[in-house]
């Protein structure tokens, strides 16, 4: 059966010189999701935002937008912003756990509110001709949550939902919930796609035997820990390239080499990467020593280092 990869989209994570990066050493991914776009009451698109969807700096890469609101508004604001550059589709976040979003009753502190989301994706529908896709947890509090609003979305021709299979209380922590999953592919007759905890092929092969009406399965930190995942599935294979950190170190130097020149001075560059080699261990021998290592290095020459270190070790350990 064939099947199509999309990268979920994490904010501070897969923004586009990530994406152009990962596409180039990489592969596997038909489509990307772009961080969300979110205004806070401001009708203003930040230039991160626009530097982010410039189709300039996406030229060979299928991406979709995405917002983050709970008003419609601001909805259809961002609707004529990715329009005038071309985009057709906006998909919606009804995901993002974090309670400083979901206490303000965004993403997935927003499920609840069947009303709300029947109002904004009623003048999104009326009054535009965007196509609409949603990302969605399974609720915040319980996982029935999200079955309330089915009634609701089956009044719209909504592209797609991507479900990731948590409520937005457990942010990442505890297993997915994979009966909930399903109870959700039983009551609806949305396109669900899968999302969540697919960080092997095992893991990937497990949820497609586990659902087998689904063809669309996102990835998201699992994409991020090893960015050969993508690839090893499309190609029904666990074993890595020959030269498989040789890869991993032109990758990071880009990408290094990109965000150094963005951002101003070692401390931004320090922490950026810090959070990419959160992941990024987890593909190395001995992840914690490998995060550890990283994180003493205090200045650019000692993170080099480091990084050369850890390579090095994984070389020999081939």
């Amino acid at each position: 059966m064939s099947f199509t990869l999309l990268s979920s989209p994490l904010q501070g994570f897969t923004d586009f010189r990530f994406r152009n990066a990962f596409q180039q050493f990489f592969g596997g991914i038909d489509t990307f999701y772009a961080p969300y776009i979110r205004l806070d009451g401001k009708l203003v698109i930040k230039s991160s935002y626009q530097r982010d969807l410039q189709l300039e700096n996406n030229t060979t890469l299928n991406v979709i937008p995405q917002v983050m609101t709970n008003d419609a508004d601001e909805f259809l604001f961002v609707v004529k912003y990715v329009q005038d550059l071309g985009y057709k589709e906006l998909n919606w976040n009804l995901g993002c756990p974090y309670p400083m979003v979901t206490k303000r009753g965004m993403g997935s502190g927003l499920i609840k509110e069947a009303d709300k989301i029947n109002h904004i994706l009623d003048r999104v529908h009326s009054e535009t001709d965007i196509v609409v896709s949603m990302k969605m947890r399974m609720g915040y509090e319980n996982s029935s949550e999200i079955l309330d609003t089915f009634p609701v979305l089956e009044k719209y021709p909504i592209k797609n939902i991507a479900i990731h299979a948590r409520i937005g209380k457990q942010l990442y922590k505890g297993g997915v919930d994979l009966d909930a999953f399903q109870r959700c592919i039983e009551s609806t007759t949305h396109k669900l796609y899968y999302n969540g905890d697919i960080t092997s092929v095992a893991q990937f092969k497990k949820m497609q035997e586990r659902f087998p009406s689904i063809d669309h399965f996102m990835i998201g930190r699992g994409l991020i820990a090893d960015p050969f995942l993508p690839s090893m599935i499309k190609a029904g294979t666990t074993a890595y390239p020959a030269d498989r950190i040789e890869i991993f170190k032109e990758f990071h130097d880009t990408i290094y080499q990109q965000y150094d020149e963005f951002l101003s001075g070692p401390t931004p560059i320090k922490m950026k990467m810090l959070g990419f080699w959160e992941f990024f261990a987890q593909s190395f021998s001995d992840p914690q020593k490998a995060y550890k290592a990283i994180k003493k290095a205090n200045n650019p020459a000692a993170y080099r280092s480091a990084v050369a270190e850890i390579l090095k070790k994984e070389v020999s350990l081939a």
